[in-house]
């Protein structure tokens, strides 16, 4: 969540960035309510001050009749005080709470994503001497995508991956774990880029793939309407990207400033119910309620979060260009940034079948959004306590990069090759 002096300096900014998110915010009212809670706060401080203060009066003697009324008054005055502060704190969190992080200045301003801005295409796109077919077609052809026997005993927007398909994945994982557990390629990435972080390699981690309510309302990732699964009968929810598990994992940890910043790939397989998808978007592997998925994770001090930002951008870019795949990178408009967001850039892959490049990675840069719920801290080169900031990105989501390379890579039989680097994890195997 926001920091609430923040509100209470620029109530106007936060109103404007606020709306600039499409999200309506009444500033004056969690204001009001602020103000009617820190009076209550200061209030109860000041009759246990006199609690206090009659104790020690009072130490080692028989209270006097007055001294026992004067402190049963005081008690009971502090109960009611506690009790009118629990139900205006609780006014004061929900209020506070929808308040989004602002917007860095460099974000555009916009109303829907055909605001967001290109400013980057990459790579040559792939011609063809006859019309390319949506990956599926090839993939049941070549029987290694069966959503047909998926839809039998799950629904639909479930599918079985086989044969070599499977390897192919199983290739890319240990492929992208080489590269960001290779700490000269992300020292040569911050050189490349001008960045002034330090080079420490990412740390690969297996996270749970189920978490409790409170720490994924404190990470501001929780959306129960339109995204997450929960498990009826246990207060769990499923894991709806690997971030949402490796963001929570430090919750209440005090972490050495002289080791930041800490750096993680996760990998889990995810959840997402995706109410409203239709179209395009439900065919295939694209958009499905069970995924693979490769996500990076960075808790760094808030002078270098925004060069962390920059630095998984740029990785993403290693990724996909690694891969022979053409792409845009994209600065997402303040609508389309995300509540939790003061930055956020996606990667567009190409897709000939649709003619068009689609979403296949995003990366959000949090500030201290994240951290100051989820009590994340460090102690500072002057041994203060401060929020650390966070950054989480898409390393490779497995389906769509796997769409992106059948679809980028097939020729007139229906087969596909593999892209270069991965041919060595395949065994010297080049096409499927």
């Amino acid at each position: 969540m926001i920091d609430i002096n923040f509100v209470r300096d620029n109530p106007d900014l936060v109103a404007e960035r606020s709306a600039q998110k499409g999200i309506t915010v009444d500033i004056n009212k969690l204001l009001e309510v602020d103000a009617k809670r820190r009076d209550l706060t200061a209030q109860s401080d000041a009759i246990r001050k006199q609690r206090n203060e009659l104790a020690k009066a009072g130490a080692g003697k028989q209270p006097s009749e007055d001294q026992k009324t004067q402190g049963q008054k005081l008690k009971e005055d502090l109960s009611n005080l506690e009790d009118a502060l629990k139900a205006v704190d609780k006014n004061y969190l929900e209020l506070l709470k929808i308040v989004p992080n602002m917007p860095l200045d460099d974000v555009p301003v916009g109303s829907s994503e055909a605001e967001n801005v290109v400013y980057k295409t990459v790579g040559e796109l792939p011609k063809f001497d006859f019309k390319p077919l949506p990956h599926q077609v090839i993939g049941e052809k070549l029987d290694i995508i069966d959503k047909a026997r998926a839809a039998k005993i799950a629904g639909s927007r479930f599918t079985y991956l086989k044969g070599d398909i499977v390897r192919l994945q199983f290739a890319i994982i240990n492929f992208v774990i080489n590269e960001l557990t290779n700490k000269e390629i992300i020292s040569k990435l911050i050189k490349e880029n001008g960045l002034n972080i330090p080079d420490h390699p990412f740390v690969p981690v297996l996270p749970p793939a189920l978490l409790k309510t409170a720490p994924y309302v404190a990470s501001a990732r929780l959306n129960a309407e339109e995204m997450t699964y929960k498990v009826e009968q246990d207060d769990l929810w499923l894991n709806a990207s690997a971030e949402h598990t490796l963001c929570t994992m430090l919750m209440d940890e005090v972490l050495p400033y002289d080791q930041l910043p800490l750096r993680f790939v996760g990998y889990s397989t995810s959840f997402r119910r995706e109410a409203g998808s239709y179209g395009r978007d439900v065919e295939g592997i694209i958009r499905m309620h069970q995924f693979d998925k490769l996500e990076m994770e960075v808790f760094s001090t808030k002078e270098g979060g925004l060069d962390e930002h920059k630095l998984l951008v740029a990785i993403q870019e290693h990724l996909v260009s690694s891969l022979g795949l053409p792409y845009q990178v994209i600065n997402k408009c303040t609508f389309d940034i995300g509540k939790p967001n003061a930055r956020g850039v996606d990667i567009n892959t190409w897709f000939p079948s649709q003619d068009t490049y689609r979403e296949t990675h995003t990366a959000d840069y949090i500030t201290d959004y994240q951290s100051r719920d989820l009590k994340i801290r460090t102690k500072n080169i002057e041994g203060k306590l401060e929020l650390v900031h966070t950054n989480d990105a898409t390393a490779l989501a497995l389906g769509r990069i796997l769409a992106a390379i059948i679809e980028n890579n097939q020729d007139n039989e229906g087969h596909f090759k593999i892209p270069e680097v991965l041919v060595p994890l395949m065994n010297g195997q080049t096409k499927i």
